[in-house]
């Protein structure tokens, strides 16, 4: 079975971290860029991150630009988002996403584009 499974989230002060794990199963994530998302109570989901098939380029949303660092273990077949310095609006469930354009990362905006793997989220909460 093909899937993702994002692990990580919690409950984290202002100011904390978390690192968050997308995890890939039934299929090699070498071959996929993947990005994660963001999706805030009643807003919008929004793109984090992305970080391309082999791990050339990065991109980071300016909300989270310098708090944020994506990285990729191809080895274990898995993803990871260290958050640092949280806020309270980064408080949201986080998704991983997997695209099959490897340099998705470069374009100027890749979160405009359909995935084609999307895992279930893992909730975010920061609050004292």
């Amino acid at each position: 079975q093909l899937q993702l499974v994002e692990s990580g989230g919690g409950l984290a002060q202002p100011g904390g971290s978390l690192r968050l794990s997308c995890a890939a199963s039934g299929f090699t994530l070498d071959d996929y860029a993947i990005v994660w998302f963001r999706q805030a109570p009643g807003k919008e989901r929004e793109g984090v991150s992305c970080i391309s098939g082999r791990g050339i380029s990065t991109n980071y949303a300016d909300s989270v630009k310098g708090r944020f660092t994506i990285s990729r273990d191809n080895a274990k077949n898995t993803v990871y988002l260290q958050m640092n310095s949280l806020k309270p609006e980064d408080t949201a469930v986080y998704y991983c996403a997997a695209s099959g354009l490897v340099p998705l990362c470069a374009f100027r905006n890749p979160y405009t584009y359909n995935m084609r793997y999307w895992g279930k989220g893992t909730l975010v909460t920061v609050s004292s």
